[in-house]
């Protein structure tokens, strides 16, 4: 029922370098068939164009062990136009891949044998194959992640353990979204059942007793969509999205009473997924309890980021992925090249208490000051909070989005309640943030974005002031401007502005 194989070197067809210029992707799924080209920084590039096609490859093969001949041809319209657009896009590296239903599928050397008439080079995955680049994919979303990856396809279901920046063990079952009604219709209990055996059969019982578990694939995060819905989710940003592990057996009840019209209503679920949804339902409910997960964390990347990730050098994908895309939109956006890593260095002295990850925010924050000139000096404000809420981060949460998007509204002068602010952060994170504001616009002002001004120049927090230490001949950048910026900096801190030279 299931292949196991512990973690193996690099697929033979990964370099050890990235890709110079636009690379693109297209992977071949049981369920969709999907263009992706990226562009910009290899840590964390951009995505250029997106686009997939519902071709359900892998619907027939419950039923006869073949690809569907209806679905051949929508799926080698669809790669033919995804290899000429890749062409026009100037694309410099075209990796297509291929999963379960092409793997499994009785005609599927004749499908690929199609492909290649196209004039596209396949790569067959193996499902260990698939499993250890869904783990890359998270880990290079998520690099802090430590449990267990669940990527579910239409196919095949894999699993990977993640630890220290490092797919471990990983398993494929042929448990995709498309195979579960047929099991479940078999008995109320079949389903259970079956995905007892099989991961007894693969030794991972109780595998994620305790650990997060990681969800990929468009049929978990099309359920995670609706679990935001139902909870009223202040952001509507799939990535990062928590659920505790009872979630999945209380949406298998929801979806076996709710309106179909309701589900079509659902801001953002695609509704090719609506069909599936209670199987995917069901399936996570019976796996995360089986796994003994202590909860449940989406992904927004998955086996197409994990390829990209997996080629880089290891100092590359050892990169803060946050970090990497906000210092290129600050550089992109921003008048002063640097200029928030030396903020960040600047205003430290006043957070030595902060955690490891509340730095990280800060050192993100620091990076996007200056995002909002470019807009009209009324909307300054608003620019800072939009970039931070609405940004195509990955490695934060909707909570740490809130705290770099209050930092950058008081940064920029905002001064009016933020009620999406109150429901992302408590009270004490907006004041932490509104301190990493105001000190951030303390230096912008002092400094007129030039080094010199901050590398000349200290802070330091005392039991009563909040100092700010000049060169003698710096004296004189000590503004009317300046001085009333300190002053609701040391007011934020409960202490009085003093200045030293």
């Amino acid at each position: 029922m299931a292949t196991v194989m512990p973690a193996q070197p690099l697929l033979a067809a990964v370099t050890d370098t990235a890709a110079a210029g636009r690379v693109g992707i297209i992977d071949i799924g049981s369920n969709s068939i999907r263009l992706v080209v990226y562009d910009g920084p290899a840590r964390i590039p951009a995505i250029l164009f997106n686009e997939k096609v519902m071709a359900g490859l892998g619907a027939g093969l419950a039923r006869d062990g073949r690809l569907d001949a209806e679905a051949i041809d929508r799926g080698l319209s669809a790669l033919a136009r995804f290899a000429r657009l890749a062409a026009q896009m100037d694309v410099s590296s075209l990796r297509t891949v291929a999963t379960a239903a092409v793997r499994e599928a009785s005609n599927g050397a004749a499908f690929l044998a199609r492909i290649r008439e196209i004039g596209l080079q396949v790569e067959l995955l193996s499902g260990e194959d698939e499993a250890l680049m869904a783990g890359y994919g998270v880990l290079a979303a998520i690099p802090g992640a430590a449990g267990i990856v669940g990527d579910l396809g239409g196919g095949s279901l894999e699993l990977a353990r993640v630890a220290d920046g490092v797919v471990r063990d990983r398993v494929s079952f042929p448990l995709g979204v498309l195979r579960i009604a047929k099991i479940r219709a078999t008995g109320p209990r079949a389903l259970d059942r079956t995905v007892a055996k099989a991961i007894a059969k693969a030794g991972w019982q109780k595998a994620g007793a305790g650990l997060p578990f990681y969800l990929v694939g468009g049929s978990w995060r099309a359920l995670a969509r609706l679990d935001m819905h139902l909870g009223d989710a202040p952001l509507p940003i799939i990535h990062h999205h928590r659920m505790a592990s009872d979630r999945p057996a209380r949406l298998v009840r929801v979806l076996a009473r709710i309106d179909k019209r309701r589900l079509r209503a659902v801001p953002g679920l695609s509704g090719s997924r609506i069909a599936t949804l209670p199987d995917a339902a069901a399936l996570l409910s019976v796996l995360v309890r089986r796994l003994e997960s202590r909860e449940l964390i989406v992904s927004g990347y998955g086996l197409r980021e994990g390829l990209l990730h997996q080629s880089l050098p290891p100092a590359v994908r050892a990169q803060d992925p946050l970090i990497c895309a906000t210092r290129e939109e600050g550089r992109r956006q921003g008048r002063f090249a640097e200029h928030g890593d030396l903020l960040y260095r600047w205003m430290a002295p006043l957070f030595q208490t902060e955690s490891a990850e509340e730095a990280r925010l800060r050192h993100a924050t620091c990076l996007l000051a200056d995002v909002g000139w470019p807009a009209h000096p009324e909307f300054r404000a608003e620019r800072g909070l939009e970039t931070a809420l609405q940004g195509n981060w990955v490695g934060v949460d909707a909570r740490g989005r809130g705290l770099m998007a209050r930092a950058l509204y008081t940064s920029f002068g905002g001064d009016q309640p933020v009620p999406l602010l109150d429901r992302l952060c408590t009270p004490a994170e907006r004041a932490l943030a509104d301190r990493w504001g105001l000190a951030m616009r303390l230096g912008q002002r002092l400094s007129g974005g030039v080094a010199e001004p901050l590398t000349a120049s200290r802070l330091t927090l005392g039991a009563n002031t909040l100092a700010l230490h000049l060169r003698r001949d710096d004296r004189a950048l000590y503004g009317e401007a300046v001085e009333r910026r300190h002053k609701l900096l040391a007011a934020a801190f409960q202490r009085k502005a003093t200045v030293t030279t």
